[in-house]
């Protein structure tokens, strides 16, 4: 049985069940204002990136606009925050192979008077060899930046540039040495306010590595200056063991709802699925008598109260297109994009993208999210002279699965490379091409429009497409590509999840 429509995270009895942003959300930064709350995430090699989503309720979550259209380079954890009625995001920028606009880490800066946007062009703020800020307001009216390690700098008034140098402050609360972890790396700052009281929020274990490894962690000060005293019941949250339902659990966004509970909002891996990557979990806090937040749930797998009963149940849509208007950010990004990426696209009877490369891994093709464990995706092609198009579940430029067409014959990959296994396929211009992911397990089908499907001679296991075998803290996502000299239209892309046993 197929479903048509994505199930979303109400469960409209007044509970909701995690993930409440499915799909790849690293990183995950939220703003508060006034009743609504506005997320965005990393982005990493996406154009457009930093998607900015909002919400009523923390649970239910609709798009609104992608704050970079044009990255400079890989994305990392961006801050989100609010100053003086002005909005900013504070961006660490990596360098990468696709980019040769920086060659260290640096931290920039655009800003906006919505959340909505538009937003501005990056700002360099100064700061190098730096990733992950987190913004606070100190109690002496002074604006400042932390970021990894845990340093900090100072802030001109207006936010855009550091005007004293980095400086350690904290340095973190240490786990116990036989705790499976990744790695140390104290990162990840985000502060809130309680009180009098300063709360820094920081994560540490490392971020992929062991399914334990990644924890949240709290220290609290009167002062941005310190001194920082850390959580007696640190971690705030962690991932115990891994049978649990989220892996990974790390890189926190601690806020206030207005009805004044208090909320915290991480991303995991699910339990056995690295390959969808790491998605948006919430979890409800309460506080000790002496101040400090706890982690309340027992099961962030099992069904928890809304922090708004009465808000409306919102799936984030599965991202099926019919390719009559742009849907950059909401359904399509590029991956290692070019400066001028979107001018090989336009929308003429479907979406006709002009090639690049010669393969997947040089195409920078075109991929949108995978939100469920088992999913189907197809779409129609029309290969000009010169051009191959594909379908893909798609990694990164090193790992990808599916097929490709060039009006002649069927290439396949697997692993990231072109097989020997050359699928039977009669010559023509277009084609219909399909991919099941049924937990892992990958098949696909061809046809020519209206045909019975063929089915694709090989099967394929995924299960190994994630950042703990790949190094790279990406999601196994479906992708389109057109590479060669010519020009593909797409048409009809559709994407299904899949219920129920008989599949």
């Amino acid at each position: 049985m197929i479903a048509t429509e994505r199930s979303g995270p109400d469960l409209g009895d007044g509970t909701y069940r995690n993930p409440v942003l499915p799909g790849d959300r690293p990183d995950p930064s939220v703003l508060r204002v006034g009743d609504e709350f506005f997320l965005t995430h990393s982005s990493f090699d996406a154009s457009p990136g930093l998607t900015i989503w909002r919400s009523p309720d923390l649970v239910n979550w609709t798009f609104v606009t992608c704050a970079l259209e044009n990255p400079l380079t890989t994305v990392f954890a961006p801050d989100l925050v609010e100053h003086g009625g002005r909005y900013y995001l504070y961006i660490p920028f990596i360098p990468s192979a696709w980019s040769d606009a920086i060659h260290e880490p640096e931290i920039w800066v655009i800003h906006a008077d919505r959340p909505e946007g538009p937003w501005s062009e990056p700002v360099f703020t100064g700061i190098s060899g730096a990733i992950d800020p987190g913004h606070v307001l100190g109690e002496d009216g002074e604006r400042y930046l932390f970021v990894n390690g845990i340093r900090r700098c100072r802030l001109s008034p207006d936010g855009l540039r550091a005007v004293t140098p980095l400086e350690q402050v904290y340095d973190g609360w240490r786990y116990p040495d036989e705790w499976v972890t990744e790695g140390y790396s104290l990162e990840g700052p985000k502060f809130f306010r309680r009180g009098e009281l300063f709360y820094l929020v920081s994560a540490v274990g490392g971020t992929g590595g062991p399914p334990t490894g990644h924890m949240v962690i709290v220290a609290r000060s009167r002062s941005v200056h310190g001194p920082w005293e850390n959580a007696p019941g640190n971690p705030v949250a962690r991932t115990w063991s891994a049978e649990e339902a989220w892996w990974s659990r790390g890189h926190a966004t601690i806020l206030d709802a207005p009805d004044g509970t208090w909320w915290m909002v991480s991303h995991g891996y699910a339990n056995g699925y690295r390959t969808l990557g790491r998605q948006a979990l919430l979890e409800p806090i309460e506080w000790t008598d002496d101040g400090w937040p706890v982690a309340a749930a027992a099961d962030v797998g099992a069904p928890l109260g809304k922090p708004v009963a009465d808000a409306h149940p919102v799936a984030v849509p599965a991202p099926s297109d019919d390719f009559e208007s742009p849907a950059w950010g909401e359904r399509w990004v590029f991956d290692n994009p070019g400066a001028d990426e979107r001018e090989r696209v336009r929308f003429a009877d479907g979406l006709a993208v002009r090639g690049k490369g010669t393969s997947p891994a040089d195409s920078s093709p075109l991929t949108t999210s995978s939100m469920d464990c088992a999913y189907e995706i197809a779409v129609e092609l029309e290969v000009g002279d010169g051009a191959t198009g594909g379908l893909l579940l798609y990694f990164n430029d090193r790992l990808f699965y599916g097929m490709d067409w060039d009006g002649d014959r069927m290439q396949s990959y697997a692993g990231g490379v072109r097989t020997h296994w050359r699928e039977p396929a009669e010559p023509g211009t277009t084609i219909e091409l399909r991919l099941r992911n049924d937990q892992h397990i990958v098949t696909g089908w061809h046809r020519r429009p209206g045909e019975p499907w063929q089915r694709h001679g090989i099967r394929y296991d995924t299960s190994g497409a994630h950042s703990a075998t790949m190094n790279d803290l990406k999601s196994l996502r479906p992708a389109l590509f057109s590479a060669g000299d010519g020009e593909v239209v797409f048409r009809r892309f559709r994407y299904r999840p899949l219920v129920g046993k008989n599949r």
